[in-house]
C-alpha cells in the first residue's frame, strides 16, 4: 500500500458516510456504526458507515473506515468458513454485506489469550482488584498485566440493552438461566475457540498477536449456530505486534499495538466525553485516524485497500449498487 499522506487522503474528507439512510429499502435500523435493512425474504443488508463510536456516542466520521471494517471482516469470513458457518450471502459494494437474518444469541462470546483489557468486563481490572475466580476460571497469584494466559479462555457476558452494561457470566450460569442449552453452549464454545485458533495462526504469520476478540453468533431458521456481525476487525479485536512483545513485556511496557484509540484519547484529554459536548476534532487527527485504519487493513490482510473514486459520493455509489434490492 502506498504511504498515503494528508494531501492524498484529503479528498476523502468530503466523501465520508455519516448516515446511510436509503428510503427505498425497508425496515431501517441505525446502529452505532452500521445502518441495517431487513428485507421481506429474510435477508439483511448491513451498510458500514464511517462513524467512529466511543463513550456511547458518535465522535466523528473517519474516511474509508466503513470500507476497512467490511473488507477486513470479509477477509476473515472467507478464511474461516470451513471452521464455522457465517451469515454472509454477498458483497454488492465495498461497504455492504448482504446476509442471512438470524436470531441472535443473548450472550456475547469473548475469547482471550492474555491478561489484558481496561473495561469493567475485562479480566485484568478484575484480577488487579484481587479477584481470582472469573468467568468460571481460576487464576493463580503473581500474574502480570498483558501476560500470556496458561490456556485460551472464553469470558462470556450478557448482551445488555441500550444504556446498560454487560455483566460477566459463567458457562454454568448460561445454562442455568436458560440463555442457551448445554448442547448449544458446548457447541458455540468449541466454534469460538476454533475460530480464535485460526485467527491466531493467521495473525502470527502477519507478525501480529491476536490478543482477544468478541464474536456474535445467531441461530438460523433450522436452529443451527451461525457466525454473525463481524470477525477479527480492529473494532472487535485487540492486536499486538509480535516482534516487540517479549521485550516490552519483560520491561513492563505496554505492548506495541495499532494504537487506533488516539481519537478517543484526544477527546478524553479535552472534556468529560460522557457529559460534555464533544469538541470539533481537527482535520489532521481525522486524517491520522484514516491512515491508521488503512494500515490496519494492510497489516492484517497483506493487501492494499482498493480505494474508491474520490469524485463519486460514496452513498451515491452504494445506492446504485443496491438498486436491485429496492
Amino acid at each position: 500500500m502506498p504511504d498515503l499522506d494528508s494531501a492524498s487522503l484529503a479528498p476523502y474528507l468530503d466523501r465520508v458516510i455519516a448516515d446511510a439512510t436509503i428510503p427505498e429499502l425497508p425496515n431501517h435500523y441505525r446502529g452505532k456504526v452500521r445502518d441495517n435493512y431487513d428485507l421481506p425474504d429474510g435477508r439483511r443488508i448491513l451498510v458500514a458507515t464511517d462513524r467512529l463510536s466511543a463513550f456511547d456516542r458518535i465522535l466523528t466520521v473517519v474516511p474509508l473506515k466503513g470500507q476497512v471494517l467490511t473488507q477486513t471482516a470479509r477477509h476473515w469470513f472467507e478464511a474461516t468458513r470451513d471452521v464455522c458457518r457465517n451469515h454472509v450471502l454477498e458483497y454488492p459494494d465495498p461497504n455492504v454485506v448482504v446476509c442471512r437474518r438470524l436470531r441472535i444469541m443473548p450472550v456475547e462470546i469473548v475469547v482471550r489469550d492474555y491478561l489484558a483489557g481496561s473495561t469493567g468486563t475485562s479480566i485484568w481490572p478484575m484480577y488487579k482488584s484481587g479477584r481470582r475466580d472469573m468467568y468460571g476460571h481460576r487464576f493463580g497469584d503473581g500474574m502480570r498485566e498483558n501476560q500470556k494466559l496458561p490456556q485460551t479462555i472464553i469470558t462470556p457476558t450478557t448482551k445488555a440493552a441500550d444504556g446498560q452494561h454487560d455483566l460477566p457470566l459463567t458457562g454454568k450460569e448460561i445454562v442455568e438461566q436458560r440463555l442457551l442449552t448445554d448442547a448449544q453452549w458446548q457447541e458455540v464454545s468449541a466454534l469460538a475457540l476454533a475460530l480464535f485458533a485460526r485467527g491466531r495462526e493467521m495473525a502470527r504469520a502477519r507478525g501480529l498477536i491476536l490478543v482477544d476478540t468478541k464474536y456474535e453468533f445467531g441461530f438460523d431458521a433450522a436452529g443451527a449456530i451461525v457466525l454473525a456481525d463481524e470477525i477479527h476487525t480492529p473494532d472487535s479485536s485487540r492486536y499486538w505486534y509480535l516482534a516487540s512483545y517479549p521485550q516490552r513485556f519483560e520491561a513492563g511496557q505496554k505492548p506495541e499495538s495499532f494504537d487506533k484509540d488516539f481519537v478517543r484519547n484526544w477527546v478524553n484529554a479535552r472534556c468529560d466525553p460522557y457529559k460534555d459536548p464533544i469538541p470539533e476534532i481537527p482535520r489532521d487527527i481525522v486524517l491520522d485516524a484514516a491512515r491508521t485504519y488503512l494500515k490496519v487493513f494492510e497489516t492484517i490482510t497483506g493487501k492494499a485497500l482498493d480505494l474508491p473514486d474520490p469524485m463519486i459520493a460514496p452513498l451515491d455509489r452504494i445506492r446504485a449498487n443496491l438498486k436491485r434490492y429496492f
